[in-house]
Protein backbone atom coordinates (compact mmCIF):
# COMPACT_ATOMS: atom_id res chain seq x y z
CA UNK A 1 0.00 0.00 0.00
CA UNK A 2 2.35 2.78 0.92
CA UNK A 3 4.91 1.54 -2.16
CA UNK A 4 1.54 2.49 -4.69
CA UNK A 5 1.31 5.68 -2.88
CA UNK A 6 4.47 6.35 -3.31
CA UNK A 7 4.12 5.71 -7.17
CA UNK A 8 0.97 7.57 -7.25
CA UNK A 9 3.59 10.73 -5.46
CA UNK A 10 6.05 10.07 -8.04
CA UNK A 11 3.73 9.61 -10.58
CA UNK A 12 2.54 13.56 -10.25
CA UNK A 13 5.83 14.76 -9.62
CA UNK A 14 6.75 13.40 -12.93
CA UNK A 15 4.21 15.32 -14.68
CA UNK A 16 5.22 18.16 -12.95
CA UNK A 17 8.38 18.36 -14.41
CA UNK A 18 7.19 17.11 -17.54
CA UNK A 19 4.89 20.03 -17.71
CA UNK A 20 7.81 22.33 -16.80
CA UNK A 21 9.91 21.05 -19.38
CA UNK A 22 7.29 21.20 -22.06
CA UNK A 23 6.91 25.23 -21.52
CA UNK A 24 10.89 25.57 -20.63
CA UNK A 25 11.95 24.10 -23.85
CA UNK A 26 10.04 26.76 -26.89
CA UNK A 27 10.37 29.65 -24.55
CA UNK A 28 14.18 29.45 -24.04
CA UNK A 29 13.64 29.43 -27.81
CA UNK A 30 11.33 32.05 -28.13
CA UNK A 31 13.08 34.36 -25.31
CA UNK A 32 16.66 33.30 -27.92
CA UNK A 33 14.59 35.63 -30.68
CA UNK A 34 12.53 37.94 -28.81
CA UNK A 35 14.34 40.09 -25.86
CA UNK A 36 12.40 39.47 -22.13
CA UNK A 37 13.07 43.33 -21.62
CA UNK A 38 10.34 43.70 -24.46
CA UNK A 39 8.26 40.65 -23.54
CA UNK A 40 7.86 41.74 -19.70
CA UNK A 41 7.78 45.61 -20.09
CA UNK A 42 6.21 46.95 -23.52
CA UNK A 43 2.55 47.25 -23.84
CA UNK A 44 2.00 46.72 -27.62
CA UNK A 45 1.15 42.88 -27.94
CA UNK A 46 0.69 42.24 -31.99
CA UNK A 47 2.65 38.80 -32.27
CA UNK A 48 0.51 37.68 -35.21
CA UNK A 49 1.01 40.88 -37.00
CA UNK A 50 3.57 41.96 -39.32
CA UNK A 51 5.89 43.79 -37.60
CA UNK A 52 4.98 41.57 -34.87
CA UNK A 53 5.12 43.16 -30.90
CA UNK A 54 5.50 41.04 -28.16
CA UNK A 55 4.53 43.21 -25.14
CA UNK A 56 2.65 40.65 -22.94
CA UNK A 57 1.56 43.40 -20.30
CA UNK A 58 -1.67 43.79 -22.30
CA UNK A 59 -2.44 40.42 -21.23
CA UNK A 60 -1.14 40.30 -17.77
CA UNK A 61 -3.41 43.28 -17.46
CA UNK A 62 -6.31 41.49 -18.61
CA UNK A 63 -5.95 39.32 -16.40
CA UNK A 64 -5.65 40.75 -13.54
CA UNK A 65 -8.68 42.96 -14.47
CA UNK A 66 -10.92 39.87 -14.58
CA UNK A 67 -9.27 38.35 -11.44
CA UNK A 68 -10.16 41.09 -9.81
CA UNK A 69 -13.47 41.14 -10.05
CA UNK A 70 -14.32 37.09 -9.50
CA UNK A 71 -12.13 38.01 -6.75
CA UNK A 72 -14.72 40.96 -5.13
CA UNK A 73 -17.47 38.14 -5.51
CA UNK A 74 -16.23 35.05 -4.64
CA UNK A 75 -14.14 35.98 -1.40
CA UNK A 76 -16.69 37.81 0.66
CA UNK A 77 -19.52 35.83 -0.39
CA UNK A 78 -18.05 32.81 0.25
CA UNK A 79 -16.72 33.07 3.40
CA UNK A 80 -19.60 34.75 4.61
CA UNK A 81 -21.79 31.59 2.83
CA UNK A 82 -18.97 29.55 5.03
CA UNK A 83 -19.56 31.45 8.45
CA UNK A 84 -23.60 30.74 7.62
CA UNK A 85 -22.94 27.18 7.02
CA UNK A 86 -20.89 26.95 10.33
CA UNK A 87 -22.37 28.31 12.71
CA UNK A 88 -26.15 29.66 11.70
CA UNK A 89 -27.21 27.15 9.64
CA UNK A 90 -30.46 24.76 10.67
CA UNK A 91 -29.01 21.04 9.94
CA UNK A 92 -31.67 21.15 7.38
CA UNK A 93 -30.78 24.08 6.19
CA UNK A 94 -26.87 23.13 5.41
CA UNK A 95 -28.84 19.60 3.71
CA UNK A 96 -30.36 21.87 1.13
CA UNK A 97 -27.46 24.44 0.53
CA UNK A 98 -24.21 22.66 0.46
CA UNK A 99 -26.05 20.45 -2.56
CA UNK A 100 -27.04 23.60 -4.63
CA UNK A 101 -23.23 24.39 -4.08
CA UNK A 102 -21.81 21.60 -5.37
CA UNK A 103 -24.41 22.03 -7.97
CA UNK A 104 -23.28 25.23 -9.13
CA UNK A 105 -20.17 24.14 -9.15
CA UNK A 106 -20.66 21.24 -11.59
CA UNK A 107 -22.08 23.77 -14.42
CA UNK A 108 -20.11 23.77 -17.51
CA UNK A 109 -17.99 26.72 -17.88
CA UNK A 110 -19.13 26.92 -21.47
CA UNK A 111 -22.62 27.78 -20.40
CA UNK A 112 -21.27 30.52 -17.69
CA UNK A 113 -19.20 32.11 -20.40
CA UNK A 114 -22.88 32.50 -22.66
CA UNK A 115 -24.39 33.28 -20.05
CA UNK A 116 -22.65 36.17 -19.13
CA UNK A 117 -22.32 37.25 -22.57
CA UNK A 118 -25.93 36.68 -23.63
CA UNK A 119 -27.64 37.37 -20.15
CA UNK A 120 -25.62 39.15 -17.90
CA UNK A 121 -24.06 41.76 -20.34
CA UNK A 122 -27.19 42.74 -21.53
CA UNK A 123 -28.80 43.00 -18.24
CA UNK A 124 -26.07 45.57 -17.39
CA UNK A 125 -26.75 47.51 -20.50
CA UNK A 126 -29.91 47.86 -19.79
CA UNK A 127 -29.54 49.04 -16.44
CA UNK A 128 -27.57 52.19 -17.82
CA UNK A 129 -23.95 50.75 -17.29
CA UNK A 130 -21.35 51.52 -20.20
CA UNK A 131 -19.77 48.03 -21.00
CA UNK A 132 -18.90 46.51 -24.53
CA UNK A 133 -20.05 43.39 -25.61
CA UNK A 134 -17.64 41.74 -24.02
CA UNK A 135 -16.03 42.83 -21.35
CA UNK A 136 -14.30 41.90 -17.77
CA UNK A 137 -16.26 42.76 -15.33
CA UNK A 138 -19.54 40.23 -16.78
CA UNK A 139 -16.41 37.93 -16.96
CA UNK A 140 -14.90 38.02 -13.81
CA UNK A 141 -18.30 38.19 -12.29
CA UNK A 142 -19.32 35.08 -13.53
CA UNK A 143 -16.30 33.10 -12.88
CA UNK A 144 -16.62 34.67 -9.23
CA UNK A 145 -19.86 32.45 -9.54
CA UNK A 146 -18.45 29.63 -10.49
CA UNK A 147 -15.39 29.76 -8.08
CA UNK A 148 -17.85 31.04 -4.85
CA UNK A 149 -18.40 26.98 -4.27
CA UNK A 150 -14.78 26.10 -4.01
CA UNK A 151 -13.98 29.03 -0.97
CA UNK A 152 -17.37 28.60 0.72
CA UNK A 153 -16.58 24.89 1.25
CA UNK A 154 -13.33 25.04 1.72
CA UNK A 155 -13.61 27.80 4.50
CA UNK A 156 -16.44 26.11 5.87
CA UNK A 157 -14.03 22.92 6.66
CA UNK A 158 -11.66 25.28 8.47
CA UNK A 159 -14.09 26.51 10.47
CA UNK A 160 -15.62 23.11 11.38
CA UNK A 161 -12.07 22.21 12.45
CA UNK A 162 -12.25 24.55 15.17
CA UNK A 163 -12.61 22.94 18.59
CA UNK A 164 -16.39 23.72 20.27
CA UNK A 165 -14.26 24.64 23.24
CA UNK A 166 -13.27 27.77 22.01
CA UNK A 167 -16.98 28.72 21.44
CA UNK A 168 -18.33 27.53 24.20
CA UNK A 169 -15.65 29.80 26.34
CA UNK A 170 -17.10 33.00 24.07
CA UNK A 171 -20.28 32.09 24.86
CA UNK A 172 -19.81 32.00 28.65
CA UNK A 173 -17.80 35.00 28.37
CA UNK A 174 -20.76 37.02 27.02
CA UNK A 175 -20.24 37.19 23.50
CA UNK A 176 -22.46 36.67 21.09
CA UNK A 177 -22.86 34.77 17.30
CA UNK A 178 -21.51 36.92 15.80
CA UNK A 179 -19.06 38.16 18.15
CA UNK A 180 -17.84 34.68 18.36
CA UNK A 181 -17.95 33.60 14.50
CA UNK A 182 -16.14 36.61 12.96
CA UNK A 183 -13.99 37.05 16.70
CA UNK A 184 -12.70 33.74 17.49
CA UNK A 185 -14.12 31.09 14.75
CA UNK A 186 -12.47 32.62 11.88
CA UNK A 187 -9.31 33.91 13.66
CA UNK A 188 -8.89 30.22 14.39
CA UNK A 189 -9.66 28.98 11.00
CA UNK A 190 -7.49 31.71 9.22
CA UNK A 191 -4.99 29.20 7.30
CA UNK A 192 -7.46 27.18 5.85
CA UNK A 193 -9.56 30.39 4.87
CA UNK A 194 -6.52 31.61 3.65
CA UNK A 195 -5.61 28.64 1.54
CA UNK A 196 -9.07 28.68 0.27
CA UNK A 197 -8.91 32.29 -0.89
CA UNK A 198 -5.80 31.26 -2.48
CA UNK A 199 -6.94 28.56 -4.75
CA UNK A 200 -9.87 30.56 -5.66
CA UNK A 201 -7.36 33.12 -7.17
CA UNK A 202 -5.33 30.88 -8.87
CA UNK A 203 -8.44 29.30 -10.99
CA UNK A 204 -9.53 32.49 -10.90
CA UNK A 205 -6.22 33.21 -12.86
CA UNK A 206 -6.01 30.18 -14.88
CA UNK A 207 -9.98 30.27 -16.08
CA UNK A 208 -10.35 29.78 -19.84
CA UNK A 209 -13.65 29.23 -21.42
CA UNK A 210 -15.62 32.05 -19.72
CA UNK A 211 -13.28 34.39 -20.55
CA UNK A 212 -12.72 33.53 -23.96
CA UNK A 213 -16.16 33.72 -24.51
CA UNK A 214 -17.09 37.08 -22.37
CA UNK A 215 -14.47 39.14 -22.12
CA UNK A 216 -13.01 39.18 -25.52
CA UNK A 217 -10.22 39.05 -27.12
CA UNK A 218 -8.56 42.87 -27.77
CA UNK A 219 -5.41 43.30 -25.73
CA UNK A 220 -5.38 45.93 -23.88
CA UNK A 221 -3.55 47.55 -20.00
CA UNK A 222 -6.83 49.38 -18.49
CA UNK A 223 -8.52 48.31 -15.35
CA UNK A 224 -11.78 49.31 -16.57
CA UNK A 225 -14.45 47.27 -15.81
CA UNK A 226 -16.77 47.61 -19.23
CA UNK A 227 -13.77 47.15 -21.65
CA UNK A 228 -12.92 44.25 -23.98
CA UNK A 229 -9.34 42.50 -22.43
CA UNK A 230 -7.65 39.54 -23.52
CA UNK A 231 -6.17 37.59 -20.65
CA UNK A 232 -3.53 34.77 -21.26
CA UNK A 233 -5.41 31.95 -20.99
CA UNK A 234 -7.73 33.30 -23.68
CA UNK A 235 -4.91 33.84 -26.13
CA UNK A 236 -3.24 30.25 -25.34
CA UNK A 237 -6.59 28.76 -26.06
CA UNK A 238 -7.51 30.89 -29.09
CA UNK A 239 -4.05 30.89 -30.48
CA UNK A 240 -3.54 27.29 -29.99
CA UNK A 241 -7.02 26.65 -32.20
CA UNK A 242 -5.97 28.50 -34.64
CA UNK A 243 -3.80 28.49 -38.15
CA UNK A 244 -0.50 29.28 -36.62
CA UNK A 245 2.63 27.02 -38.16
CA UNK A 246 3.93 24.76 -35.28
CA UNK A 247 7.73 26.13 -34.85
CA UNK A 248 7.31 29.83 -35.89
CA UNK A 249 8.02 32.80 -33.39
CA UNK A 250 4.05 32.98 -33.19
CA UNK A 251 3.70 29.37 -31.79
CA UNK A 252 6.25 30.07 -29.39
CA UNK A 253 4.85 32.91 -28.26
CA UNK A 254 1.59 30.23 -26.47
CA UNK A 255 4.60 29.16 -24.57
CA UNK A 256 5.86 31.96 -23.73
CA UNK A 257 3.01 33.16 -22.53
CA UNK A 258 1.97 29.94 -20.50
CA UNK A 259 5.11 29.98 -18.56
CA UNK A 260 4.26 33.23 -17.56
CA UNK A 261 1.15 31.93 -16.64
CA UNK A 262 2.82 28.91 -14.74
CA UNK A 263 5.38 31.15 -13.01
CA UNK A 264 2.57 33.68 -11.61
CA UNK A 265 0.28 30.93 -10.32
CA UNK A 266 3.76 28.73 -8.66
CA UNK A 267 4.73 32.19 -7.11
CA UNK A 268 1.48 32.38 -5.61
CA UNK A 269 0.79 28.70 -4.16
CA UNK A 270 4.39 29.38 -2.41
CA UNK A 271 3.19 32.48 -1.15
CA UNK A 272 0.00 30.56 0.11
CA UNK A 273 1.91 28.14 1.21
CA UNK A 274 4.00 30.41 3.54
CA UNK A 275 0.60 31.99 4.98
CA UNK A 276 -0.85 28.68 5.79
CA UNK A 277 2.25 27.82 8.04
CA UNK A 278 2.35 30.80 9.73
CA UNK A 279 -0.97 31.30 10.95
CA UNK A 280 -1.70 27.18 11.15
CA UNK A 281 -3.56 26.66 14.54
CA UNK A 282 -2.75 23.06 15.90
CA UNK A 283 -5.38 21.65 18.32
CA UNK A 284 -5.52 18.50 20.89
Amino acid sequence: MIGALAVCAAISILVTIGIVIALLVPSLQFFGEVSPVEFFTSTDWAPLFKPASFGVLPLIVGTLNTTLWACLVCLPLGLATAIYLSEYAHPRARAVIKPVLEVLAGIPTVVLGYFALTFLTPLLRDLGWQVEIFNAFSAGIIIGVLLLPTVASLSEDAMKAVPSALREGSFGLGANRFQVSTRVVVPAAISGIAASFVLAISRAIGETTIVLIAAGQLPQTTMRPGSTVETMTAFIAATGAGDVPVGSISYKTIFAVGLTLFVITFVLNIFAIRMVRRFREVYE
